[in-house]
C-alpha cells in the first residue's frame, strides 16, 4: 500500500512569538528610517552645494558688471545698473526659494552678502551719476513768489487747511524732501526733483504729488497719506507706513513694517514686503501730461509691469499665497487721481 506523505496541520507548525515579530518589524522600520535620513541628508547637502555655487557665481557676475560701469557713458551706466538690480532681484528670489533646506547661518550669510551688493550698487550709482546740486525756492500754490522758509520759522505754526494749502518746503541743496507735515498738499514739479533722491518722512493726512523722475524715493513714518510719484529710476523704500494710498512706478519696491496700505504699482522687477500685513496692490494708473517723458528719463520700460508679483520674506510656504497682501478688486480701484483728496 502506497504511503502518501501527510502535510503538517497548522497546529504542528513552529510558532514565532509575537514579541519577536514586533522586534523584527521595529528593526526593519529603523533601518528604513536611517536609510531615508541618509538619503535626505545627501539630497540636502547636494542642494546646499548647488546653492553655494550658484550664489557665488551670480555674486561674482554682479561685481564684475559693476566694475565695468563708468561715468563716461551715461546711457551704458544706466543699463548696467538696471541689469545689476535685476540680477539682485533674481538672487533674492533664489535665496527665498532655498530657505527650506538652508541652515540659519547659511541664510544669514547670503542675506548679508545681498545687502553688501545692494550697497555697492547704490555707491556705484552715486559715483557714475552724480547729482546736480542746486537749491529750491519755497513755493505756495496761487503765488508766483514766496520768501524762503527756514525750518525754524515754521515752529509753532498752526496746521494748514488741507483744502487750501499746497506748500513746497524750503530744503537744503543736498536733500529733496517733505517732512513733519500734517494735513497739507505737498507738490514738487519735474524740474525740482529730476533724478534726485527724495525723502518723505513723518507725514500725517497729507497728499503728496511728485512730478518728474526721482532717482530713489524713501517713504518713512507716514499715516493716512496719499502719495503719487512719477517714475523712479531705481528703488522705492517704504518703512512704517499706515492707512495710506501710494501710486508708484519704479524699478524695485522694498516695503517694511507697513499695514493697511494700498499700492498702485508699476515695477519692472518684483515687489518685496517684509513685516507687513493688510497691504493691497493694483496696477499703476496715474496719468499726467509729461508722464511718457518721465518714463523715458527714468529708464523704466512702461510696457513691463510686475505689479502682482510680490515676494513676502515672512511667508516661506511654497505654493500657498501669503496672507499679508492681496490684489485690489477692479471694482474697488480708484480710476482717477485728479479729484482725490487726502483724508481730513
Amino acid at each position: 500500500m502506497d504511503e502518501t506523505p501527510t502535510k503538517p496541520c497548522p497546529s504542528d507548525a513552529v510558532k514565532i512569538p509575537e514579541r519577536l515579530l514586533l522586534r523584527d518589524k521595529a528593526r526593519l522600520e529603523e533601518l528604513e528610517r536611517r536609510k531615508n535620513a541618509q538619503k535626505s541628508q545627501a539630497v540636502s547637502e547636494e542642494k546646499t552645494s548647488y546653492f553655494n555655487a550658484t550664489f557665488s557665481a551670480e555674486k561674482a557676475a554682479i561685481e564684475e558688471l559693476l566694475s565695468s560701469c563708468t561715468q563716461t557713458d551715461h546711457q551704458k551706466a544706466t543699463k548696467v545698473l538696471e541689469e545689476a538690480t535685476n540680477m539682485i532681484q533674481n538672487i533674492l528670489k533664489f535665496v527665498n526659494d532655498s530657505t527650506v533646506f538652508l541652515k540659519q547661518y547659511e541664510l544669514r550669510q547670503a542675506q548679508a552678502s545681498l545687502q553688501k551688493l545692494q550697497e555697492s550698487i547704490a555707491e556705484k550709482r552715486a559715483e557714475v551719476m552724480p547729482k546736480k546740486k542746486f537749491a529750491f525756492r519755497s513755493r505756495t500754490a496761487g503765488s508766483s513768489q514766496q520768501p524762503a522758509v527756514s525750518p525754524s520759522s515754521t515752529e509753532g505754526k498752526p496746521e494748514a487747511d488741507p483744502g487750501l494749502s499746497a506748500v513746497d518746503s524750503a530744503i537744503p541743496a543736498e536733500q529733496c524732501s517733505f517732512s513733519n507735515a500734517h494735513s497739507e498738499v505737498l507738490i514738487k514739479q519735474s524740474e525740482e526733483i529730476q533724478q534726485r533722491d527724495v525723502l518723505l518722512s513723518h507725514l500725517t493726512n497729507c497728499k503728496v504729488i511728485l512730478y518728474g523722475s526721482p532717482s530713489t524715493l524713501h517713504i518713512k513714518n507716514v499715516k493716512g497719506c496719499q502719495i503719487l510719484s512719477g517714475p523712479v529710476s531705481s528703488s522705492v523704500f517704504i518703512d512704517e507706513c499706515r492707512d495710506s494710498t501710494l501710486v508708484l512706478a519704479c524699478q524695485q519696491l522694498r516695503t517694511h513694517n507697513t499695514s493697511s496700505t494700498r499700492i498702485y504699482l508699476h515695477v519692472t522687477s518684483r515687489a518685496i514686503i517684509e513685516d507687513c500685513h493688510g497691504v493691497c496692490f493694483a496696477p499703476f494708473n496715474w496719468t499726467y501730461p509729461a508722464l511718457d517723458d518721465d518714463f523715458q528719463v527714468s529708464g523704466l520700460d512702461p510696457k513691463r509691469n510686475n505689479w502682482s508679483q510680490v515676494d513676502d520674506f515672512n511667508w516661506l510656504a511654497a505654493g500657498t499665497p501669503s496672507p499679508n497682501w492681496t490684489v485690489i478688486p477692479e471694482s474697488e480701484r480708484i480710476p482717477s487721481w485728479d479729484a482725490a483728496e487726502p483724508k481730513a
